[in-house]
């Protein structure tokens, strides 16, 4: 049986919705073979939050992400804590080119780390840039304070994540049953 979860956007309520959509795909049993996570279209949002939702599944000490601000300044490093994480069920991950930001950083991590397979058939947009809106005469302006870089030192920033596999058939609207029907035994 495969748990499949559909996150639309990170915010600070991400991971507990993860926490609680993984326990109801278990079931009374608790036990799933595989659990495959829907990150189509999902634009990021908060970036705190892809980080921790990639703790729920990486081993402790697993790098997730590093952000490097400006020359000289320190880069700061994201790990993982290994606490309650599911490190043994496997892991896919449906992206598509809309797929950005916080969630890059949580599908990168478990890439890198090889804890995820990532599915799709374009690389995701590549926002490899950690960004403030700050107040300008009453609208804003995005000022980049920051990049980030996978685990393994990739810059996403215009590349994307190349997916894993390809599926065989996987259209904008079509449903992550269909999309990882030749990836994964979805029943």
């Amino acid at each position: 049986k495969v748990g499949l979860l559909k996150v639309p956007s990170f915010s600070t309520n991400t991971v507990t919705e993860m926490v609680n959509g993984l326990r109801a795909v278990a079931g009374d049993d608790g036990k799933v073979d595989a659990i495959a996570i829907d990150l189509r279209g999902n634009v990021g949002g908060y970036m705190p939050a892809g980080v921790d939702a990639a703790k729920l599944f990486l081993p402790a000490r697993a790098h997730i992400i590093a952000e490097i601000g400006k020359p000289g300044s320190p880069i700061k490093t994201y790990d993982a804590d290994g606490i309650g994480a599911e490190t043994n069920i496997p892991v896919y991950l449906l992206v598509d080119k809309r797929t950005a930001s916080a969630a890059e950083i949580f599908a990168a991590a478990l890439q890198d780390n090889r804890r995820a397979v990532v599915v799709g058939t374009s690389n995701t947009f590549g926002k490899g840039r950690i960004q403030n809106v700050q107040p300008l005469n009453g609208s804003g302006v995005a000022v980049t304070r920051a990049r980030y870089v996978t685990p393994s030192g990739r810059d996403l920033h215009g590349v994307g994540i190349i997916p894993n596999k390809e599926p065989q058939k996987c259209e904008m609207n079509d449903s992550a049953r269909t999309c990882l029907g030749d990836v994964v035994d979805m029943n």
